[in-house]
C-alpha cells in the first residue's frame, strides 16, 4: 500500500505497531525464562551496607531508592518491613517485601555485592572512595509450606521501633528481631503496630529463608552425585556503579556495561536484569 501510494500516517502506525510487538515479543521471551519454581513469587529484598560508615549508608540507600524505582517501573507494590537509619546518612539495613507477578523471577539475580566508586560527598579533600553493600533476595514462601522450627532454636528480642508508622508504632517495643542460632539468620520486622504481627511477619521470612536454605542444599549434593562443579556463591561481587573519574555501570557476570550512570541509579536495570537471565551479552554495551 505505501509502496502505490504515500500515507505518513499509515506510516507512522505501522513503525508504532512494529515497536509494540517487538517489545512483547521481548517480554514473552523473559517470561520463558522464568521456570524456577519460585520465579513467579513475591520476594523479600534485604540491603546492608558493608564497611566504610556512612559513605556506605549512603550507598545503601542508593540501592535501595534505586530497587523502589525499579518496582515503581514495573507497577510492583512495596511493604516496608524494616527500616534503620544511619547514624550520619543513609541506612544501616532495610528490609522490603515485593509484591507482583514473578517479582522473584525478575530479581533474583541482583543478589550479591555491589560495588560505588565515587567522589565522596563526606569528605572535605574531595577524595575517592570505593563503598560495598549487599543485596539478599528471598521468594516468598507460601504459608502453607510446613517448615518445623524448634522454639528452643529462637532468639527473640524486642525494641522500639525506630521507623515511620505513627506515634504508636515509636512508642511501643512493637519491633521483633528473630534470630535462628543453628543458621545465624536473623529477621527483623517493625512496620506494624502490633508485635504479634510483627512476630508472625518475622517468622515468615525466616521461613522463606529456612526452606529456600534446604533448598540449595539438596541441589549441592545433586551437584556432587553428578560430578558437577557447585557455584553457589553469593557474597561475590556482581556489579560495580563507578561515577568518577569516568561514567560505567559494569556487571562483572554478564560483562553487560553502559556510561549512563543517573539513568541505571533512577532504576532502569531492565537490560541488566534481562542479560542476567539469559545468560550474558558477553561484552555488550548500551
Amino acid at each position: 500500500m505505501l509502496d502505490e501510494e504515500s500515507d505518513t500516517d499509515l506510516l507512522r502506525s505501522i513503525e508504532e505497531d512494529n515497536k509494540t510487538i517487538k517489545a512483547d515479543l521481548n517480554d514473552l521471551s523473559i517470561y520463558l525464562l522464568f521456570n524456577k519454581p519460585y520465579d513467579k513469587n513475591n520476594c523479600i529484598i534485604e540491603i546492608h551496607p558493608g564497611a566504610g560508615g556512612t559513605e556506605s549508608c549512603d550507598w545503601a540507600n542508593m540501592l535501595y531508592r534505586m530497587y523502589t524505582r525499579y518496582c515503581e517501573k514495573k507497577n510492583f507494590k512495596i511493604e516496608l518491613l524494616d527500616y534503620q537509619a544511619g547514624e550520619e546518612a543513609g541506612i544501616k539495613s532495610v528490609s522490603f517485601k515485593v509484591k507482583g507477578n514473578y517479582a522473584y523471577g525478575y530479581l533474583k539475580n541482583e543478589k550479591g555485592v555491589h560495588r560505588l566508586v565515587r567522589i565522596s560527598p563526606f569528605d572535605s579533600s574531595n577524595r575517592r572512595h570505593t563503598s560495598f553493600a549487599s543485596i539478599d533476595i528471598t521468594p516468598e514462601i507460601s504459608k502453607d509450606i510446613k517448615i518445623d522450627i524448634n522454639e528452643k532454636d529462637l532468639k527473640i528480642d524486642v525494641y522500639r521501633s525506630t521507623g515511620a508508622g505513627g506515634q504508636g508504632v515509636n512508642t511501643t517495643d512493637s519491633a521483633v528481631r528473630i534470630t535462628h542460632l543453628p543458621t545465624k539468620i536473623v529477621v527483623t520486622c517493625q512496620n506494624e503496630r502490633s508485635q504479634i504481627q510483627n512476630k508472625e511477619t518475622a517468622l515468615q521470612v525466616l521461613k522463606s529463608k529456612l526452606y529456600v536454605l534446604e533448598e540449595q542444599k539438596k541441589e549441592e549434593e545433586l551437584a556432587k552425585e553428578k560430578g558437577l562443579q557447585s557455584n553457589i556463591d553469593f557474597g561475590s561481587q556482581i556489579r560495580s556503579y563507578i561515577l568518577h573519574p569516568y561514567s560505567l555501570v559494569k556487571d562483572h557476570r554478564t560483562n553487560y556495561e553502559t556510561s549512563d550512570t543517573k539513568h541505571v541509579l533512577d532504576g532502569n536495570l531492565d537490560n541488566f536484569i534481562e542479560c542476567s537471565l539469559k545468560g550474558g551479552l558477553n561484552g555488550n554495551k548500551a
